[in-house]
Order: structure tokens, then sequence, then C-alpha cells
């Protein structure tokens, strides 16, 4: 018995030892076949395996706080379309390289449905990664100067889902345009962004700033786009 949980473990087959121990303390071991016994540690193992994954994924996302579908809010009054979100969920966007924009007044839920997709994605083993747009601005900046930017890009642009919050509380300079141009362009049609704004997206234009890079960035969001428009008062406020 010990040689095979120290195979398990060697083999760092670590569901698979898990489920071992408790068919070991239940005694069920006896009662399978072998087909039977090899089929519950296989599955115990893969179980595991994804829910690994899925922290790892998570963590690695930097979230700024929980969420999943399963608590999102589909009162009628809010505009939130319940078909589209369960097509969201199953991923296909991000297999397709599509763009999520989703906008709304000041805390009516942008930014947990954003967060509750990326769970989602996250537990579909896509690496997901969650910036507020000014600090990642700010990121890329600072990482121009100690002459990391190309590797943080490089980061960034490899991640299956990227969500971009807060997107246009204040206008951008010269150079957050070219950045932002620069996060788009990499990631167009490839994979996909997930973008949650106050500001309904004809308002857009006008926070970029420059006409010409203005229409390159949200040719590239608009197009194949999917669009949650947010309706209703804070739910902060009704909390």
């Amino acid at each position: 018995m010990n040689n095979i949980e120290n195979q398990f473990n060697q083999l760092r087959l670590l569901g698979m030892s898990t489920q071992w121990e408790a068919l070991k303390e239940t005694r069920q071991h006896h009662d399978l076949s072998l087909s039977e016994g090899l089929e519950t540690l296989l599955q115990a193992e893969q179980l595991d395996r994804e829910n690994r994954r899925f922290e790892r994924l998570k963590r690695s996302a930097k979230f700024r706080y929980s969420a999943s579908i399963e608590e999102l809010n589909f009162e009628t009054s809010r505009g939130l379309n319940k078909s589209q979100v369960t097509e969201l969920a199953t991923g296909n966007y991000i297999k397709n390289g599509e763009s999520i924009l989703i906008t709304g007044s000041t805390g009516c839920g942008k930014s947990f449905i954003a967060t509750a997709l990326g769970y989602r994605a996250c537990s579909q083993g896509i690496k997901v990664l969650y910036f507020n747009l000014q600090k990642l601005l700010t990121i890329i900046k600072m990482a121009r100067i100690d002459g990391s930017v190309f590797k943080l890009l490089e980061k960034i642009s490899k991640s299956g889902l990227l969500i971009l919050d807060d997107f246009g509380i204040t206008h951008l300079n010269n150079q957050q345009q070219m950045d932002l141009m620069e996060l788009i362009e990499d990631r167009h049609g490839k994979s996909s962004t997930i973008i949650a704004s106050q500001l309904p997206v004809a308002n857009w234009y006008e926070i970029i700033g420059e006409a010409t890079i203005a229409d390159a960035i949200l040719d590239r969001l608009i197009h194949r786009s999917h669009r949650i428009e947010l309706k209703g008062k804070s739910l902060r406020k009704k909390l």
C-alpha cells in the first residue's frame, strides 16, 4: 500500500493520492473492480488538476474581487439579457477573438459582470488579465522608463482575455493613446478584450482624443463586438 502512495507522490498525482486515501479509509477499494477503481482515481486526478489550474489562473488574473455568472441579477429593468450572458459564458467569443463592451452608470454592476466573465474564462483554462485602465497605462509608463515595456506588452498580448475596467475616467494624453492603440492592435482578431465604462461608446472618441487614433482603436473594438448596455440606478445604493 505504501508503495502505491509513494508512486502517486513521486509522479505528483495529487488527486489520485487524495482519492486513494479516501477509498482506503472507507474500505471502498475492496468493493471496486480494477476498471472501476482506475476510473475513480483518474476522475479525481482530472478534477484536482482543473481546480489547481483555475486557482493558478485566478491568482494570475489579479481580479479586484470575486464574482460568478450565477450571482448576476437579471432583473428586466437592468437591461441585462440572460440569453446573451449565457452565450458569452460558453467562451466562444474568446475563441473568435471578439470584444465585449459594457457600459452603464456608476455602481450598476459593470465591473461585476466583467469579473464574472473573467472567472468563467479562468475555469475554462483561459489566461486572463484584469486591470483598471488608468493603472495599466501608468504601469506601461513606468515599464518604458525601466526598459521592461516589451516584456510587459508581450505578457499582455499572450493573455486570452484582457479586462480593462473604468475606461473613460480621464482623457488620454498622446502617449496613452498610442499605448492603448498598441494593446488593442496586438489583440485584434486573435484574443478578446472586455472594456467596462461609465460612458456610452459614442463618447469614447472624445475620451481617446486624437481622431485618427480613436477611429483605429474603436474600429478594432466595435467590429465583431458584443454590447451590454446596463440601465437603472446604482446597485450599491440599493444595497
